[in-house]
């Protein structure tokens, strides 16, 4: 039931209020600069918002920047950890969602249609999200759902050989020199191996035919005692 009454509309506002500013409370210190660790909580109200096309132009936008640079200096230069983030992100989903019964872990990719070849990772490759071959960068994901809810825990760009075999392209890029190629069946084991570690509760581990047609990933799963589902 959808509350209408005044008083209903003023707690859920404060209840949002006070959610946004706990979750940017746990990420705030990852950031050097106060002046980016507070463009992050704006940041975040701009990608939890309604906003149509999270680009740069309209998260500036939506959270009352004349231009993208600010967002774009947060993505590009500014000194955070992403994976100290990413760690902060689990913990904050496992405190609400975990769940020993019912938890899954649930691997999956999508495509991000891209025009030009300057987006890392772009190239022509098949999407399940157009069905077809087409410019795109891949990502593979690594979601937690119970009947608390669901939410993402991990995730990783996929990196063609057209890429992590171009010296050259990789430096004009801002690719770490130290990464190698890995195909999509290894970066969701990275990610599985990471959430195992931190002992992430599951009882599944959810995927579609793509990866349930690797005897590798199953008999990956199976040396670990876990227990999956997988279309074939």
């Amino acid at each position: 039931m959808v509350a209408t009454d005044g008083i209903g509309e003023s707690a859920a506002v404060a209840g949002w209020s006070e959610a946004l500013d706990e979750l940017h409370r746990r990420v705030a210190h990852r950031f050097a600069r106060s002046e980016a660790s507070e463009r992050v909580k704006r940041y975040l109200l701009g990608l939890l918002g309604r906003v149509e096309r999270k680009n740069g132009w309209q998260l500036a936008e939506a959270i009352g920047e004349r231009d993208p640079q600010g967002v774009q200096r947060l993505l590009n230069s500014a000194r955070w950890d992403a994976e100290e983030v990413r760690d902060d992100l689990r913990e904050y989903v496992l405190e609400y969602l975990g769940d020993e019964g019912t938890g899954l872990l649930i691997v999956d990719e999508t495509g991000f249609l891209k025009k030009g070849e300057k987006s890392v990772g772009v190239g022509r490759q098949y999407t399940g999200t157009a069905g077809e071959t087409l410019n795109c960068q891949v990502g593979v994901f690594l979601a937690y759902s119970s009947e608390k809810g669901a939410a993402f825990l991990d995730r990783a760009l996929y990196l063609p050989r057209a890429w992590t075999n171009a010296p050259a392209r990789r430096t004009e890029a801002g690719v770490p020199e130290g990464l190698l190629f890995r195909n999509k069946i290894e970066l969701a084991e990275e990610m599985l191996q990471r959430a195992f570690e931190a002992d992430v509760p599951t009882r599944w581990v959810l995927a579609d035919s793509f990866y349930g047609r690797s005897h590798a990933f199953r008999a990956w799963l199976e040396r670990r005692g876990q227990p999956y589902a997988v279309m074939a």
